[in-house]
């Protein structure tokens, strides 16, 4: 790809109104200047975002001027205030309004435009939330005493998915934006069978497990989407384990907790991510098995993530884990390449670029470890292209990339492992690749599927198709026969090193 631009309309002065009734907590006093103003926002800014996205969005934003109740601050480009827009909306005005007041305005200025006025302006107004008003002062800037009772969601300029109030659900964490491979195939299965025909399934409850940033909680949101798209009239919500302790702590001091119990009972679906956090709190576990109870006597769906297997739980009650096994536990696995392939150009796409492929191979061979990460790595690419107004190049995708991600192993390919097996054994290509089925041909043949396996990451068919076409069952065959080998013959250990070395990769 030449230019980097962002696909974009231009726009001069880009405003948002962050217009609600939320009082803030600190006067702000007389003779601030935006900078005092805005270096409070960075700091509360801070402490909800993952330090390397503060660094690529919020770090390079300058202010301008205040004018009374009126930040202007300047970013970069165009497409630097699209994403921040887009993905951290909520926390900015939250901020803004914490900082400024009910009345509080920031104006988005992209670097290198003339300020001009209306109509050519761009703004996004927040109407305020009519219950909220109700709500006392500590209510409604840190929360009512349960959220699930405060008004339905604010509304924004830009699309939103039709739902009923109060679901929470974040609107990108569809099935259509979830990219399926080896890693999550069961889980997604019974993520869409869930969405047919909720509370209808054995599958309740559903549990899904695995590892940081692997995509649990969009799989669990995306079946809340589902739901409501062919059954507008059922009632979903999501909620995090913390984020119902919070609620059921406030509903106690605020006298409301059977207004908390009604509420969450009354649900159709109730989505609860990381229930490991409810280790050691055992009122709120107490209420929660009542709550699960009742849910699943009344046929009513429960999906939960965990990052551990149900029956691992620490400082959970017995009772409760053995009710998460009553349905189906199911994890999620690290993507293999070719589905951190599918998910990058996903990513990509949804950006509004093409990315080359040979960038998209190098993020997919070197970020291995999360979804998260895949997503992180890419947003920094494109920030460091638009900021300095830079093409996309293998070159810069290497820079960018191993200054975030640890990339302690070089990139091996297939063609590689398979050269270096034919060099070391005497073996052709051909001869590797194709039927035979001599002894000697076998045995490298296995040994090649089971570095290509190792080194690359590679699914099962993608290693049979470069052998020929053979069945996933072939290279499994291979890779448990290696596997046994290197653990009683001395000549496979020896073999196996010197092909490595040979590629120059770490012992294993």
């Amino acid at each position: 790809m030449i230019g980097m631009q962002p696909q974009l309309d231009r726009k001069k002065n880009i405003h948002v109104d962050v217009a609600d009734p939320v009082p803030h907590p600190q006067a702000r006093p007389h003779g601030d200047d935006a900078a005092a103003v805005w270096g409070r926002c960075l700091d509360l800014i801070r402490e909800h975002i993952h330090l390397q996205a503060f660094k690529v969005w919020f770090e390079p934003i300058k202010p301008l001027r205040l004018d009374g109740a009126t930040l202007t601050i300047q970013v970069p480009s165009q497409f630097f205030y699209e994403w921040i827009e887009e993905h951290y909306y909520a926390v900015v005005r939250k901020t803004v309004v914490q900082v400024l007041g009910d009345r509080a305005q920031l104006v988005y200025h992209a670097a290198g435009d003339d300020m001009v006025e209306a109509p050519h302006d761009r703004v996004i107004t927040l109407p305020a939330r009519s219950a909220d008003r109700s709500q006392d002062a500590a209510s409604r800037l840190h929360g009512p005493a349960f959220s699930p009772l405060a008004s339905p969601t604010f509304g924004v300029s830009r699309p939103q998915i039709s739902e009923p109030p109060r679901s929470n659900l974040n609107a990108r964490y569809t099935f259509e934006n979830f990219i399926t491979g080896e890693c999550n195939q069961l889980a997604n299965a019974a993520a869409k069978a869930i969405a047919d025909n909720p509370g209808g399934t054995r599958f309740n409850p559903l549990v899904i497990y695995g590892g940081v940033g692997l995509g649990k909680t969009h799989l669990a949101q995306a079946i809340g989407h589902a739901i409501l798209k062919g059954r507008p009239d059922c009632s979903v919500v999501y909620t995090s384990s913390e984020r119902f302790t919070y609620e059921f702590v406030n509903a106690i001091q605020h006298n409301k907790s059977q207004e908390f119990t009604n509420y969450y009972r009354s649900m159709d679906v109730l989505i609860v991510d990381d229930i490991q956090f409810f280790a050691d709190k055992e009122k709120t576990q107490d209420n929660f098995f009542h709550t699960f109870n009742a849910l699943h006597q009344a046929g009513k769906q429960i999906i939960l993530t965990s990052d551990v297997p149900p029956k691992q739980l620490r400082g959970v009650d017995d009772r409760l884990i053995s009710r998460f096994q009553w349905g189906l536990t199911t994890d999620i696995q690290p993507p293999d390449l070719e589905t951190r392939i599918a998910i990058l150009q996903k990513m990509s796409a949804d950006e509004g670029y093409q990315l080359p492929g040979e960038v998209i191979d190098y993020i997919a061979r070197n970020v291995t470890t999360s979804v998260r990460e895949l997503e992180g790595c890419l947003i920094s690419l494109l920030a460091e292209c638009s900021l300095r107004n830079l093409s996309l190049t293998l070159d810069l995708t290497r820079e960018v990339i191993n200054g975030i991600a640890s990339v302690p192993d070089p990139v091996i390919t297939v063609e590689q492992i398979q050269q270096s097996v034919c060099r070391q054994l005497d073996v052709p290509h051909s001869l590797l690749v194709g039927k035979t089925r001599k002894q000697e041909i076998v045995y490298a043949r296995q040994l090649a599927m089971f570095l290509i396996r190792e080194l690359t990451g590679s699914s099962l068919k993608t290693i049979g198709n470069h052998f020929g076409g053979r069945d996933h069952t072939t290279v499994m065959h291979a890779i448990s026969t290696v596997e046994g080998l290197k653990s009683r013959d001395d000549n496979t250990r020896r073999m196996l090193g010197a092909i490595r070395r040979e590629l120059n990769v770490p012992e294993r």
